[in-house]
């Protein structure tokens, strides 16, 4: 089920809750790359300290004038509203440029031999580590642990997302990985799952439409695949872990901005007096 709830006409941008820093230098990965940041409602005229999730592919989270083929995700909507309906922690939602030619090898954990590119992503993974989120901490009022920080992303997106929280899992404590390109080099990121050592278990979202590509059967075969490798490794589902299909959706920026309430709802759910999230049922994998 898509998410549904009321969008305001007015914007986080128009309010200037949305603040872009150009060509965010590293020295891991040789292209600068800007970043936005979206701030709650509230941020300026409050003290307190928000969770923040960091998302891949940044131009398609809250413009569609950057966003491609026109359609962004309409992330601060989505947010603004969860937000102040009380349905979600306030948070910060930082949206990561990709960088054109170099997105495929930044965000794969292996080089393709067949296709002679990838395997940068845990270089990709160590910037966003060492040093995206020591800068957002900096600028930011933020909550420090990894248990109050996401990373996340859609297709290779979301596989370099998965990859960066097996590395780095002292610092990023949520995951949303949202149709995630498991095909990669011959399902390469199954290893790494399967080779995990830490005993820290990220909370974890994990979908697929069963309207994606030309595969789509396979694609969801994949994802039963890494729901398995996780559940080996210690992850429960119903407790930290939330892997759903998702009927009728095609692997579109769409499709991902229709159930980012829900990746949310999940991973930040806001806490109830009596104890409980609120957060939707949602059928398993």
């Amino acid at each position: 089920m898509a998410y549904t709830g009321a969008l305001s006409e007015i914007r986080a941008k128009d309010q200037r809750r949305i603040r872009l820093h150009p060509r965010f230098a590293s020295c891991y990965l040789s292209t600068p790359r800007d970043i936005v940041v979206y701030l709650p409602p509230g941020y300026d005229s409050s003290a307190t300290a928000c969770p923040v999730l960091y998302l891949q592919d940044g131009q398609n989270l809250f413009d569609p004038h950057t966003a491609y083929g026109g359609q962004d995700w309409g992330a601060d909507v989505t947010a603004d509203d969860l937000i102040l309906r009380g349905l979600i922690e306030p948070l910060i939602v930082v949206g990561i440029y990709n960088t054109g030619v170099r997105r495929i090898s930044e965000y794969t954990p292996t080089k393709d031999a067949r296709r002679r590119k990838g395997g940068k992503g845990d270089r990709y993974a160590k910037m966003m580590a060492q040093e995206l989120k020591p800068f957002i901490d900096r600028e930011y009022r933020t909550r420090r642990s990894a248990a109050h920080n996401g990373v996340g992303g859609s297709s290779l997106g979301a596989l370099v997302s998965l990859e960066t929280g097996l590395l780095y899992p002292r610092a990023f404590g949520r995951l949303a990985i949202l149709s995630p390109s498991l095909w990669w080099d011959n399902r390469s990121i199954l290893e790494m799952v399967r080779a995990y050592k830490s005993d820290m278990r990220a909370r974890i979202w994990l979908d697929s439409g069963t309207e994606e590509g030309d595969a789509p059967q396979a694609g969801v075969a994949d994802l039963q695949l890494l729901r398995g490798a996780l559940v080996e490794k210690g992850w429960r589902e119903g407790v930290d872990l939330r892997c759903t299909v998702v009927p009728g959706a095609g692997h579109n920026e769409r499709a991902w901005g229709a159930r980012f309430g829900e990746v949310l709802q999940y991973l930040f759910p806001r806490t109830r007096r009596d104890g409980n999230s609120g957060e939707p049922g949602r059928p398993g994998c």
